[in-house]
């Protein structure tokens, strides 16, 4: 009986250094993980063409062509976010480059 309670006190405390504390998984100060933001220059959604459309973060040519021909169907964005109603851009997407995505 000594050494059945031996083993379970062993494979408990085994356990306890197996599984790594909160504290020990996050960074000292940080409670949330940081996001990476987008940077360079503004981008004019109402002018840019394709091609300067795709220095956003996360569009690719065929993004980039859907906002164009929107904005063609559809007229000039009166507000930045109103480029969500563009199919292909999410949540995650704007949230990047929303503080590059400029309407003049």
């Amino acid at each position: 009986m000594k050494i059945l309670r031996a083993l379970v006190v062993l494979l408990a405390v085994s356990f306890v250094w197996l599984i790594p504390s909160p504290a020990a998984a996050a960074p000292p100060g940080r409670s949330e993980p940081v996001r990476a933001t987008a940077t360079g220059d503004p981008v004019n959604i109402n002018t840019a063409d394709v091609k300067e459309l795709m220095k956003l973060e996360g569009v690719g040519r065929k993004v980039a062509e859907k906002i164009v021909e929107y904005r063609e169907h559809h007229g000039r964005f009166q507000k930045p976010e109103e480029i969500r109603k563009v199919e292909g851009i999410g949540s995650g997407l704007w949230e990047r480059n929303r503080a590059r995505i400029v309407v003049k």
